[in-house]
């Protein structure tokens, strides 16, 4: 791609707010970026006239801020990195169960603690035994950079469009802590206030579909990260125990990632060991 066309101090602007100007749109028609174009992109406010209505019964409006960046990553993900996915349907009781235990002690009396807490520290865990999959394809070096510290993305939806907005040493937290920082990175997402800095940076992302209801899903790369994890919606479903039929909480697991990097043998053994955590908690005091 081009080296998008920019002014030094703009450029400077843009690496002081963490922005990318190859994801943000000119509104000049030489196709120079100004410095309001890059404010125009951090704030997800139009940069063009605002969308109007037409005739026939249409609505028209400019394809803009983060609906545009995020068009631009997925088709690059998408025609680059040849995607592998692999489903898992998981026994979650236990791990629900943990979860009402805590809720009742004093330590989590204040902790908004939900089912992704658990995914996200599952995910830490099963990275330190796979860690192909907390690395990146760096095609220009001709190099695997394998990432000593996990940044974890987690996908979210907003008025302004899907962010992924990262927690930095995600690996590096306690459960608690941990809860604590998914809680106020989804408020801070859903209010538009995320630091431009923590939308990029991640190296593995987790995406909640089940908070739409939805089972399962094929979830797209984000650009440089080797694996996605989908999870879908944590429910009541018929489950053999024992030899013999009981209901349990289940919930799918889709696991996304680059087959250039990772094998199927190393994205298997990821998405069983999150499953594993998933199923039986406790495994976690043995690895």
């Amino acid at each position: 791609m081009a080296r998008p066309a920019a002014k030094p101090p703009v450029r400077k602007l843009a690496k002081d707010l963490g922005v990318d100007l190859r994801e943000v749109i000119p509104s000049r028609p030489d196709g120079v970026i100004t410095r309001e174009d890059v404010q125009a992109f951090v704030n997800g406010a139009p940069a063009e006239p605002a969308a109007q209505p037409v005739a026939a019964g249409e609505r028209r409006e400019p394809i803009r801020g983060v609906r545009r960046a995020t068009a631009a990553a997925m088709v690059a993900s998408a025609f680059t990195a040849p995607h592998v996915t692999e489903f898992l349907a998981v026994d979650v009781t236990a791990t629900m169960a943990l979860r009402d235990r805590l809720r009742a002690t004093r330590e989590y009396a204040d902790v908004p603690i939900g089912p992704l807490a658990f995914v996200a520290k599952a995910v830490c865990l099963a990275l330190r035994r796979t860690p192909v999959l907390n690395a990146k394809w760096d095609e220009p070096a001709g190099e695997i950079v394998f990432h000593d510290r996990v940044r974890l993305g987690i996908a979210a939806a907003t008025p302004r469009g899907l962010v992924v907005p990262t927690i930095r040493d995600a690996d590096t937290l306690p459960l608690r802590e941990l809860a604590t920082a998914l809680h106020e990175l989804a408020t801070t997402a859903r209010a538009g206030r995320t630091a431009p800095a923590d939308l990029t940076g991640g190296t593995f992302t987790i995406t909640n579909v089940g908070v739409f209801g939805v089972d399962s899903g094929t979830p797209i790369l984000n650009p440089g990260e080797a694996g996605i994890l989908a999870v879908g919606a944590i429910k009541e479903a018929p489950w053999v125990v024992d030899g013999a039929l009981a209901v349990r909480t289940v919930c799918q697991l889709a696991l996304s990632f680059d087959h250039r990097l990772v094998d199927g043998e190393q994205g298997s053994r990821f998405l069983a060991d999150v499953g594993a955590l998933l199923t039986d908690p406790g495994l976690a005091l043995t690895w």
